[in-house]
This record gives structure tokens, C-alpha cells and sequence, in this order.
């Protein structure tokens, strides 16, 4: 596997950083080293950047880094972090809106909120961002991205701008089938609602984010998906693993769907400690839990 240096990439506007530090732009601030971190300027340079990377480099995208474990040994390839050219809000009528990749789930709530729109007051309960959120049709209190989703951009591994519709995504509970895309931006269907009441609806997510998440921890938002027909946190109570610890790593006392890292954990903490949760549930219920949180890169 070869890293392309700067000095042979040509027209590329956004900047190149070598062996760079992801962990820190990570919520659990754990992991090691990226061969390269990339961030474009914007769509294009996106584009530009693939055509000239070979196809067998891994390229990895990373949005505001809340629902990932970087592994010990770090990421082998390209991480391409989004900034300031994919963070557009823009009304497109009285019912549609685009918004960038790089925007925050809680920022596009209150973009929305501002213009009246209702039905997308539960993005303010999901950490991360936009893109992210399409790549995984994230949801909270009910509603999922697949609700409000009309189309969005993306770009492939070769550097081709693509547009996909709604019939394109595959939409299930977590999950859309298109891989290997890289999403720019996304238009939203929402409808009108008062502005008021759009806030009470977001204040009330906040408030009951609040009183069962520890939001303020190192921590990636829910770590495994609820199983059908049942609730994750309530089999891991069930198999005592609430405040379970290893090193550093804990399931959460406030809520035990969390992992947190206490201050220490490495990488290789968290992950294991997810893994015997998920063991401890089986033998307990019989139901095999999958991860929520993505972890990529190598072990030590």
C-alpha cells in the first residue's frame, strides 16, 4: 500500500496532514496514529482527492467522531474529515431544506426550528452529524432519518459525484445498504409547524437526554442497537453489567447502554469491555448484541 504524498496530488485545495492524531477528534478521545488526514475544501476537492488516491488505500470518513472506537494501533489509510465546506443550511422552499454533511445533528434541529419546519426536532437527540446520521439513518423518541429524507449527494471511492434517492438507500433500523460512499450533502422533506412548540419538543429531548445520558462523559452515544423487540440497556441490566468495568472503560451507572471512558481507558479496554457485555447478555437471554459504535483501524 502506497500513501500518496502531497507533492503528487495536483489541484487539491484542502489540506493534507501525514501520521496525524485521530484520537483527539474523537469523543472517547482513544485510538493511535492515521497515515494521512485529509480535509477538503469542498465537493470537488473531495472528488479531485479520490480520482488520485489508489483504490487500494482504505479510506475511512469521520464526522464529529461520536459513534467510533479508533483502535490501539491506529488506521492504516486515508481519514477524510469534513469541515467548513460542508456545513451549508439552505431552505430551499416551504417544506425543503439542504443541509451539509459536516452540520451537527443539534444545529440542523435548530436550523429547522428557526424556519418553522417541524419533524425533525428528534435530530437534537442524536450526536454527530448530518452525514453520519444518513450513512446509519440514525434516530431518537420515535423518528428516523428515513422519515424526513428526500435525496442526498455523495461522492464514490473513485471520485464520482452521485445524487441518491430515497429507493437508493435501503433504509432499515440503523442501517442504509449503499458502502463506499462519501455523503456531501442532503435534502429533507419537513412541514410546517410553530416555532414554539418546535422548541418545547427540542427542550424536552434535551432535558431527557439530560436526566438518563451521561452526555457530559467520554462517551459514543449508544453502544449496541436494540434488538427486535427488545431494549439493549434493559438485557445488559439484566445480565448485571450496569457500572460494569474494565480498566478504565465502564458501562454506565446512569444509563448502561453507554461505555464511557473514565479518563485512562485505551481503546483495547473499550472494545473488550463491549465484548464481554455482549457475551454476558447472550448467556444470559440468548440474544447476540450488535454494535453500535464502528471501530476501525488495526489492534496492537
Amino acid at each position: 500500500m502506497h500513501i500518496v504524498r502531497d507533492n503528487e496530488y495536483v489541484n487539491i485545495q484542502g489540506t493534507i496532514e501525514y501520521d496525524a492524531d485521530i484520537a483527539s477528534l474523537t469523543w472517547f478521545r482513544v485510538g493511535g496514529r492515521a497515515d494521512m488526514v485529509f480535509r477538503p475544501a469542498d465537493a470537488d476537492d473531495l472528488s479531485c482527492f479520490l480520482k488520485q488516491t489508489p483504490v487500494d488505500i482504505p479510506v475511512f470518513i469521520l464526522g464529529l467522531g461520536s459513534n467510533i472506537i479508533i483502535r490501539d494501533g491506529g488506521f492504516r489509510g486515508v481519514v477524510i474529515k469534513l469541515g467548513r465546506g460542508f456545513n451549508q443550511t439552505e431552505l430551499l422552499d416551504n417544506h425543503h431544506v439542504r443541509i451539509g454533511a459536516a452540520v451537527p445533528d443539534m444545529n440542523a434541529a435548530k436550523f429547522l426550528a428557526d424556519n418553522h419546519l417541524d419533524g425533525g426536532a428528534f435530530l437534537r437527540g442524536i450526536p454527530g452529524s448530518i452525514g453520519g446520521a444518513v450513512r446509519m439513518n440514525a434516530g431518537a423518541y420515535t423518528r428516523e432519518i428515513k422519515d424526513i429524507f428526500v435525496s442526498a449527494t455523495a461522492v464514490t471511492r473513485s471520485g464520482e459525484k452521485i445524487t441518491l434517492n430515497y429507493d437508493d438507500m435501503g433504509f432499515s433500523y440503523r442501517h442504509t445498504t449503499p458502502t463506499d460512499l462519501f455523503y456531501t450533502d442532503v435534502i429533507f422533506k419537513l412541514y410546517h409547524g410553530n416555532k414554539d412548540d418546535i422548541l418545547k419538543q427540542m427542550a424536552d429531548i434535551t432535558d431527557k437526554r439530560t436526566n438518563t445520558q451521561p452526555i457530559k462523559s467520554k462517551t459514543g452515544g449508544s453502544t449496541f442497537k436494540n434488538p427486535y423487540g427488545h431494549k439493549a440497556w434493559e438485557l445488559i441490566d439484566a445480565a448485571g453489567c450496569r457500572g460494569l468495568k474494565i480498566g478504565d472503560a465502564q458501562m454506565s451507572e446512569l444509563h448502561c447502554n453507554f461505555m464511557l471512558n473514565l479518563g485512562n481507558a485505551t481503546a483495547s479496554d473499550l472494545e473488550n469491555l463491549g465484548d464481554t457485555v455482549r457475551k454476558r447478555v447472550f448467556d444470559t437471554s440468548g440474544i447476540m448484541l450488535e454494535w453500535e459504535i464502528k471501530r476501525i483501524g488495526e489492534l496492537c
